[in-house]
């Protein structure tokens, strides 16, 4: 399988937005071990909503990969629509305008699979993205991120500026967010299992009716995928990076239960909503364009994604 290249990192002045989040500390680690020299500019310090701010953080940089976002899973998309699109549309702007008036080399920004309308034909295709409006309780999001495509190829044409937006299939792994309020349907499940087996609960309840479906990508395998994007995408236009692999949200969470070792029952609770109904991706203009083909299996990343919640809840005892 492709692997980024040291000699295209090693040395490159690069700059992560959200490199201490989930998907960046694996984006990080990776360029770290290529030999890049990787700056992160923390939200602390750092609000990528002004441009100043944003400007001042891309100085010098040849390399940006831009993964800050406002986001989470359905209960907070519900609570915090207006956030969710403001937020991750001005952050976007400034990203674009300001990575391009310091002579940043190349943009690398990560768009989401919540950006695909809600009913679509499977797997979905990068040429139905614009083929309806996506799934609701993911649309501000969503279209937000959107926007991304529009801005790259708009400041393609407009100033020659290199950017590429890959979209990202639902991410899970190690260092996920496992809180129940805001986390993603992975995190949740793996948390909810857990606690319910240490606690001897003789049920775990979970939203929705499972009958949807998704598509799951391990954290690292992202990670790789990004940084061929910045080696070897050269196009504006869309390109879904994921397994290509059809998972039920029932059947994942028999796995899970299998898993962790949960002996109990599962009930679903259907006043919940199950949010969009089928989700998975056509992959092979990411095979073709940059090379990336996924690497690690569901039962793979899920064992190591539980086994690191484990060790996090060990540690805090």
């Amino acid at each position: 399988m492709t692997e980024p290249s040291r000699e295209f990192w090693a040395g490159r002045r690069t700059v992560v937005t959200g490199g201490a989040g989930f998907l960046g500390r694996f984006v990080v680690r990776r360029l770290e071990a290529l030999g890049a020299e990787v700056s992160v500019p923390l939200s602390s310090e750092c609000d990528l909503r002004d441009a100043a701010a944003c400007r001042a953080a891309f100085e010098g940089a040849q390399i940006v990969i831009h993964l800050a976002a406002r986001v989470g899973g359905i209960g907070f998309n519900r609570r915090n629509p207006a956030p969710l699109v403001y937020d991750n549309m001005l952050m976007a702007a400034n990203v674009f305008e300001q990575a391009r008036l310091a002579g940043v080399e190349k943009l690398v920004s990560a768009c989401t699979v919540c950006a695909y309308p809600k009913i679509l034909p499977v797997p979905f295709r990068e040429n139905d993205l614009w083929n309806g409006y996506p799934e609701e309780t993911n649309a501000p999001y969503g279209l937000a991120k959107k926007m991304m495509l529009v801005l790259s190829d708009a400041y393609r044409r407009q100033y020659g500026f290199d950017s590429v937006v890959p979209i990202v299939a639902n991410l899970y792994g190690p260092g996920d967010n496992f809180d129940l309020e805001d986390s993603h349907v992975i995190a949740a499940m793996i948390r909810k299992y857990v606690e319910a087996r240490d606690r001897g609960d003789d049920r775990v309840v979970l939203w929705g009716t499972g009958t949807p479906s998704r598509e799951f990508l391990y954290v690292d395998d992202a990670a790789r995928a990004l940084l061929l994007a910045g080696e070897r995408l050269t196009v504006s236009e869309p390109v879904n990076v994921g397994t290509g692999v059809e998972t039920r949200i029932r059947d994942l969470a028999e796995l899970i239960q299998e898993l962790t070792g949960y002996e109990g029952e599962t009930v679903w609770d259907t006043s919940y909503p199950d949010g969009q109904p089928t989700r998975f991706l056509d992959v092979s203009r990411a095979r073709e364009l940059m090379g990336f083909e996924a690497r690690v299996a569901l039962r793979d990343g899920l064992r190591e994604t539980i086994r690191s919640f484990e060790a996090s809840l060990r540690s805090s005892v």
